[in-house]
């Protein structure tokens, strides 16, 4: 059916009590079937997978990307294919939505692990057990579910925010029942031949699959006596290295260091295009641009000056300098400076998102809303919000007592600041689909690393479950706008996305310990090596360094690294301002090209060429209706979620078979 809206006069001059019973008469679909056994157990599922692939990237990149029209199509897909098959009835616009209800759950559930509880196992050598791990991301996590009960009612109900994020993934659900079902069984078509593509690229130059193929299947280690199995080596440069040695010609140097040193190279990585053809140009050109100045320019003169050396351990062993180093013995400083000024410039030029928010929510509720409440039957009482925040709060702070040693009063500090940066990040979700909540976070980390400067614990993980708790609430207001457009029962989606948020949890914690924290030969785990040139982690590095700097200052760091971060930090101010002047026009993005100080440079590479590909492809077709634009154009996204899903994926496979094969 055509999706039925209030216009701007009825949403101004009506009254809460008027809208809902206009949305209850108009859209309301009774008892159509949503939270089902299948719906429940297909976003279960799928949600845990696209929270590991989440989580894979966000090892990667430090972006977080959603889950939520990937999980349409791919639930839509399946089940229609069950239908025509007769093995399963139609699957239901609400039990779809419901599916990308709880797979959305899932994706954010993940964000600590790449972030705040990364940074403090970093930072402290202390790892937690996996059970800790989940009880502190539940906890958390579902404190932010009960924060958005009242919220909903105004920002939905009453403000009729539009939600843009979750106003898409209803147009699509919408065009998918209401006769525009070719169009997303030909989207996801494009999703799975993507995919496979990618995963015969990455099925080729993976080393735990070709040992599999080669040593376990075809036994070449013991008829062709093979001794490391043949891959083709994704890191493309490497073929132009081989070339060099046998000319016998040196590798290219600047000032004197190899390009190979400073993480100079070039790696073919399907994942990374998928993410630059979603972060476009701008962004993808701005994180380009920080890789080249960072690796290109400055850290050789910073070599060559000697504030940048290699390191000689208590036990002899001597550490090079590498990508890795130039990071942590320089470049930190000025990289983290750049992505949190330009974040908070960012969020604080934007006033409305505050002044409306507060306006919003003082409102005082019209009198027949007070009188009458003809929702209470499919709505999620008040009183669950008023009991469950103050006890999943408490809760939460003393799993971060402890858990983690941070003292009593200052998890207890950081609970008022909750429901303000709560008001506002859902706010700026539902007005833009920008949820603010890593530059929230850190008013956190600040508030508290002024009150206890000697203890990272204690300003990291407050920080992380504001973070959480506020992703949480904001998340669940997006989730919950396709279902009021679609006529779905609130409570059915929030038990959806409590779902969701216990199936990222069970996925992606032993995942996590899989992929990061692998026991070394004699079973010792070292979680200071949780950061690496595989996972460089570059939102925990930016969480550490805020840390770091709270802790100790920059004590220790070379005046040359305490200079560029001053520069940085008046550099990312002109350019955000340059942003809000021209409305964002201005191209270049300061917390982009932090960014790109933290990344590999073949990272950055990877996701410039997918955004000037799709960037080109798109001039190229641009004249809608023709096949080459539904594919490269409107099939974009799908296109990119196959490129980033299936590297992903078979990126975990790999690691499971490198576990199992020792």
């Amino acid at each position: 059916m055509a999706l039925l809206q209030l216009n701007e006069e009825q949403i101004k001059t009506w009254t809460r009590a008027q809208k809902d019973e206009w949305w209850l008469a108009n859209v309301f679909r009774g008892n159509m079937p949503q939270l089902t056994v299948r719906s429940a157990v297909t976003g279960f599922l799928l949600g845990g997978i696209l929270a590991a692939t989440a989580m894979y990237v966000l090892a990667k990149t430090g972006i977080g990307i959603g889950v939520g029209l990937t999980s349409v199509l791919l639930s839509f897909a399946m089940f229609r294919a069950l239908s025509n098959a007769r093995i399963a009835s139609d699957f239901s616009v609400l039990e779809n939505n419901c599916t990308q209800s709880i797979a959305t759950s899932a994706g954010y559930v993940i964000t600590p692990l790449g972030a705040g509880l990364t940074a403090y196992m970093a930072m402290t050598g202390n790892v937690l057990s996996w059970w800790q791990m989940m009880v502190w991301l539940v906890v958390v996590s579902i404190t932010g579910v009960l924060m958005a009960f009242p919220m909903k009612r105004r920002f939905i109900n009453e403000d009729q925010l539009p939600f843009p994020e979750g106003r898409a993934c209803g147009v699509v659900l919408d065009s998918l029942y209401s006769g525009g079902a070719d169009v997303g069984l030909f989207k996801a078509k494009l999703l799975y031949v993507t995919a496979g593509i990618t995963a015969i690229w990455e099925l080729l130059v993976l080393d735990g699959f070709q040992r599999l193929i080669q040593f376990k299947i075809l036994r070449m280690n013991v008829w062709a006596g093979l001794k490391e199995p043949w891959v083709l080596h994704d890191h493309l440069d490497d073929y132009y290295y081989m070339w060099l040695a046998k000319l016998h010609v040196a590798a290219p140097k600047i000032l004197g260091t190899d390009i190979r040193q400073l993480g100079l190279r070039f790696t073919l990585d399907f994942s990374m295009l998928g993410v630059g053809g979603l972060m476009g140009l701008a962004v993808a050109s701005s994180v380009l641009i920080g890789g080249i100045l960072n690796l290109a320019v400055l850290a050789p003169i910073m070599i060559e000056r000697g504030d940048i050396v290699a390191r000689t351990l208590a036990n002899g062993h001597v550490v090079n300098i590498s990508r890795a180093e130039i990071v942590n013995q320089w470049s930190i400083w000025w990289g983290v400076s750049m992505m949190v000024v330009g974040a908070m410039v960012g969020l604080f030029a934007k006033p409305d998102i505050f002044t409306k928010a507060f306006k919003s929510m003082s409102k005082r509720a019209d009198a027949p809303a007070q009188r009458s409440d003809v929702l209470k039957h499919i709505e999620v009482p008040l009183w669950v919000s008023w009991v469950g925040v103050p006890v999943f709060g408490l809760a939460g702070a003393w799993v971060t007592h402890a858990f983690f040693g941070v003292p009593w009063l200052l998890s207890l500090v950081s609970l008022p600041l909750i429901y303000v940066l709560t008001i506002i990040c859902a706010n700026s979700m539902g007005l833009t689909s920008w949820m603010p909540s890593g530059p929230l976070a850190k008013v956190t980390q600040f508030t508290v690393g002024m009150i206890d400067r000697a203890n990272p614990a204690s300003n990291l993980l407050p920080a992380s479950m504001t973070g959480t708790i506020v992703s949480n609430a904001a998340s669940l207001l997006s989730d919950i706008k396709p279902g009021y457009m679609l006529g779905g029962k609130p409570r059915h989606q929030v038990w959806g996305h409590v779902i969701g948020i216990f199936s990222g949890a069970i996925f992606s914690v032993p995942l996590f310990f899989l992929l990061f924290l692998r026991p070394d030969a004699n079973g010792a785990v070292d979680a200071t090596k949780i950061i690496s040139d595989t996972f460089p982690m570059p939102a925990a590095v930016q969480w550490r360094g805020v840390a770091e700097i709270i802790s100790h200052g920059f004590k220790g760091a070379p005046v040359t690294a305490i200079w560029a971060a001053g520069i940085a930090a008046v550099a990312a101010v002109v350019l955000e301002a340059l942003r809000v002047v021209t409305k964002g026009r201005f191209p270049l993005s300061a917390v982009s090209i932090g960014l790109g100080v933290v990344l590999p440079f073949d990272s950055c590479v990877s996701m410039w060429i997918g955004a000037m590909g799709f960037w080109i492809l798109g001039r190229i077709y641009r004249t809608p209706g023709t096949k080459a634009h539904d594919i490269w154009v409107e099939g974009a996204e799908p296109i990119c979620a196959g490129l980033i899903s299936a590297a992903a994926l078979m990126g975990i496979c790999d690691a499971i078979l490198n576990v199992v094969m020792g």
